[in-house]
């Protein structure tokens, strides 16, 4: 009997022992999936050919994106059957080499996954700035050579009708490297900068007799040496009406309509600098209810160090970016760049706001700076910054990519959460061969994590605005209702309701980008799985300028897809 005993507890040990050896094989074959890239998001090719490079891009509230690169470059890869002015493009030497004969702006719908030319663009927008005006009108400025000065509008629409158009007026300053930002009186932009210019001006002008006004901050800013160092100044809305600029290293509080500097901050420390061609990039992180959105908070990083502008165009020597970001709050008394570190060095990077408020820096490269053939080692893996973490643990390391986007290349955040990435042309001319960084054309969507299927069960569906007017719009302060499908239980403590203006992406810049999480009055659920709440909407246009913006219901970090809403003056 004891015998028996004895071999019952010898198999079952035997048995012990082979579980927990599989066990111990499965969770290093987790583990293993994780350095491969599990749950770091995943990439998506759209389109192998989407006919010119994405120097410029903007979301449209028509579900669409607008194209635009420089006319200078020549031949784009979509060539036109007509001009603008109605005459054929023949197969003639003298055909083949007319710019006008080729599209520099196309429009993609993002539910077709296809493009349409534009073919109005009249005069050449290299490296301009854009901002977008409440009714969903792109603004356009500037430019090189004959579009310096002038100024084009694209409204959109649903009939695939709508095309560029230049506007009679014109900028008083050339503005090349410039940069745009929607104000808070109605469709007022103002236009910051550009090379060799050191002034600022408004868009429409302010009075029949409008000109520009000069910013002595543009002047100290300036690095003759590194070729600028303050062109595409980093520009953002604050909370109390005022902007703050960036440029080179230091910044400024502004009070534009008094033409009077509030405030200087300090410089952010690290030798190098963070604007064109240096190009880091930069965010104001989302600002929030709960302190009355008050508290407006700068999130600035990467970037080159002191002399790789020389290094790079002079002797082909392409020295390491930073590594380093500055955090500062720019509201209230107490003013202190806090520091913390990259996973690795980077420079002409998109910095975007995710829809539940995480930062994604994707694009650029690990060496050099901007410029035709400035750049090298391309920064293949984005970046997640979670701005709530603790100093060190904020930064993950997501799936990297196989194509390089490099200098002139953008990304933009789509309504249904996805990131939309193309462009990169290091080269004067469209070249795909014999050259290190070709032309690229492909067109990509980087997939965050929290978009896979495994977080379904926690992601509100169906989500649905109501106004009492019965419209998209609504006033400021005003109340609506969003109403959303949830499988789970409800925990109010846990759902978020957040709005997001897009941006003018170029250059490492996503012009009047911001994120607000609005306050819930009301929240119950209902037998049936649907949510009811009743949203506050935003104070006042300082805090939201007035246009459309897109709503996102979040819960638990995971966001539902997200809805237009137009926040208007009552």
């Amino acid at each position: 009997m004891e015998k028996m005993h004895f071999q019952n507890f010898f198999k079952c040990m035997i048995l012990v022992l082979f579980l927990l050896l599989l066990s111990t094989e499965y969770c290093n074959a987790v583990r293993g999936l994780s350095k491969r890239g599990h749950g770091k998001g995943k990439w998506q090719l759209l389109l192998k050919n989407a006919g010119v490079v994405a120097m410029h891009m903007a979301l449209t509230h028509y579900d669409t994106v607008v194209i635009l690169d420089q006319m200078e470059s020549g031949q784009s890869a979509y060539r036109l059957s007509h001009r603008l002015n109605g005459t054929r493009c023949g197969n003639t030497h003298v055909d083949q080499d007319d710019r006008s004969c080729y599209a520099h702006s196309v429009e993609y719908d993002i539910l077709s996954n296809k493009i349409r030319p534009l073919v109005s663009l009249e005069t050449d927008t290299w490296c301009s700035s854009g901002s977008i005006l409440s009714d969903g009108t792109i603004i356009q400025a500037g430019g090189n050579g004959d579009g310096s000065r002038r100024i084009r509008q694209f409204k959109p629409c649903d009939n695939g009708k709508c095309d560029w158009k230049q506007m009679n007026s014109s900028l008083s300053d050339m503005r090349w490297y410039a940069s745009s930002l929607l104000l808070p009186e109605n469709d007022q932009i103002i236009v910051v900068g550009g090379r060799r210019t050191f002034t600022f001006e408004f868009v429409p002008k302010l009075h029949s007799r409008g000109k520009s006004f000069d910013l002595p901050f543009l002047h100290r800013t300036y690095d003759k040496n590194g070729g600028g160092n303050n062109l595409y100044p980093i520009l953002h809305l604050s909370s109390d009406g005022n902007v703050f600029i960036f440029a080179n290293r230091d910044s400024i509080l502004f009070n534009y309509k008094r033409k009077k500097v509030v405030k200087t901050f300090p410089r952010i420390p690290v030798d190098g600098s963070r604007s064109y061609p240096s190009t880091g990039s930069s965010v104001i992180l989302p600002l929030d209810h709960k302190n009355g959105f008050h508290k407006v908070e700068v999130l600035i990083c990467g970037g080159a160090v002191q002399g790789a502008y020389a290094a790079a165009s002079e002797k082909g020597k392409f020295l390491k970016g930073l590594r380093s970001c500055g955090r500062m709050v720019i509201t209230g008394n107490r003013h202190k760049w806090k520091m913390e570190n990259m996973p690795g060095p980077r420079l002409m990077s998109d910095m975007l706001i995710l829809p539940n408020g995480h930062i994604l820096i994707i694009n650029g490269a690990k060496r050099g700076c901007a410029g035709w053939d400035n750049a090298a080692s391309p920064a293949l893996q984005p970046y997640l910054y979670k701005p709530k973490k603790s100093l060190g643990r904020r930064f993950t390391v997501l799936r990297a990519t196989k194509i390089a986007r490099m200098y002139h290349s953008s990304a933009i955040l789509l309504p249904d959460g996805r990131v939309l990435v193309a462009g990169s042309n290091p080269n004067r001319r469209y070249e795909f061969k014999n050259v290190k960084y070709p032309t690229e054309l492909r067109l990509q969507a980087f997939v965050p994590d929290h978009l896979d299927r495994k977080f379904d069960h926690l992601r509100p569906h169906n989500v649905t605005i109501y106004t009492s007017s019965g419209k998209e719009n609504v006033g400021y302060g005003g109340e609506f209702g969003v109403n959303f499908l949830l499988r789970r239980k409800l925990n109010s403590k846990n759902v978020g309701f957040n709005v997001y203006a897009p941006p003018f992406t170029t250059h490492s810049l996503s012009m009047n980008q911001r994120m607000l999480r609005l306050r819930c009055k009301k929240m119950a659920k209902e037998e049936n799985g649907w949510v009811k709440a009743v949203v506050e909407a935003p104070p006042s246009a300082n805090v939201a300028p007035a246009g459309y913006y897109l709503l996102t219901v979040v819960n638990g970090g995971i966001p539902g897809r997200s809805q237009w809403i137009k926040f208007m003056h009552k």
